[in-house]
């Protein structure tokens, strides 16, 4: 037991500040700024993969995880463009930009006093998220940009994205049991939107696996109809609209139900949380303006550029509707760092 209790304090903050040098754990404040790096990273690399997609650079390098069998970045060859080889390569070299965020987000949080259990559980998600998504990149390599395989890094991103959300309001929050600021009723409607939400997003990438962006030229297509999946797409959309919308008119009734003055009833006091309703409406216009940009791009002919600002919508989508979510309860406020070996003695003599 001895030998296991000084093993984890080697592990402890302390110990890995003082062999790093550090001077001090690192503040909320920083550990806020690289969650929410966390999650704009991990948005863009979705948005350089669609870039990957609609310029047909899928295979500009053809091997994995060198760009060719015989080099590493790209190379001058007749077979393969050289926009294509380096769209492809910038890709990847992202990929190591999120790979580095992430592990720059888990240290943070492991430096930090007190370490805390979810915070480190959410932020560990993100590195091993990126390892995953690179077997994932590897495999799309190896079969040939099937569509599945791009549909799979695509729905992997969306979830990162909605960690990375909740990393952000982890570090701001305090380890309570969440406490719903919401009345029952929303609450119930705001499981319904946010179990549509994969739905949506898996609809989308059926969408774009049947259209014209496959990432290369003759990587085959999803064999079912466009516009079939384009209508199932937007009934899951109008779904997901709805079930907000039903969200909303809950908030609206179960506030003016209430005695005191408060948009909506909270479970411990009377002063509402006012955030909810305004990441409830950043949400609708986000959702609103997508759902717009899917039916100019249907009516255009699913033009290239309208392929990536679609992309970001999603990711724009699933960042809203994250934030609402962690919006409607609350776990305390988040614990302060202990105090200085000299403070403490002080406390204690004092006592």
């Amino acid at each position: 037991m001895d030998g296991m209790a000084n093993q984890v304090g080697r592990l402890s903050p302390a110990a890995l500040r003082g062999a790093l040098r550090i001077p001090r754990p690192p503040g909320v404040r920083l550990q806020r700024g690289i969650a929410i790096a966390t999650v704009v990273v991990q948005a863009a690399i979705a948005v350089t993969g669609s870039v990957v997609r609609v310029t047909g650079s899928g295979l500009g390098c053809p091997s994995w995880p060198g760009c060719f069998e015989d080099s590493w970045v790209p190379d001058a060859r007749a077979e393969v463009a050289w926009l294509h080889q380096w769209v492809e390569f910038g890709n990847r070299l992202m990929t190591g930009v999120v790979g580095i965020v992430a592990l720059a987000c888990l240290a943070v949080m492991l430096l930090a006093e007190p370490r805390r259990r979810r915070v480190i559980a959410l932020a560990a998600a993100m590195p091993a998220g990126v390892a995953l998504q690179g077997i994932v990149g590897g495999l799309t390599v190896i079969v040939g940009l099937a569509w599945w395989s791009v549909s799979i890094h695509l729905l992997l991103s969306m979830a990162l994205v909605w960690l990375a959300v909740l990393l952000v309001r982890a570090v701001g929050e305090g380890d309570e049991p969440a406490r719903p600021v919401i009345a029952a009723a929303p609450r119930r409607l705001l499981v319904v939107a946010v179990a549509l939400l994969p739905a949506l997003l898996f609809a989308g990438t059926l969408v774009t696996a049947a259209g014209p962006h496959a990432g290369d030229a003759d990587t085959p297509r999803l064999a079912v109809d466009i516009e079939l999946l384009a209508k199932v797409h937007a009934g899951v959309l109008y779904a997901f609209l709805a079930a907000l919308a039903a969200t909303g008119v809950a908030l609206w009734r179960t506030g003016r139900s209430a005695t005191r003055p408060a948009l909506w009833r909270t479970d411990r006091s009377g002063s509402g949380d006012r955030t909810v309703w305004r990441r409830y409406g950043v949400l609708l216009a986000v959702v609103l303006a997508q759902g717009t940009l899917g039916l100019v791009q249907y009516w255009t002919g699913v033009p290239e550029v309208l392929v990536s600002l679609h992309v970001l919508g999603a990711a724009s989508v699933v960042v809203a509707t994250a934030a609402l979510w962690v919006s409607t309860r609350e776990r305390g406020s988040p614990p302060g760092p202990p105090p200085s070996p000299p403070v403490a003695v002080a406390a204690r003599a004092a006592s």
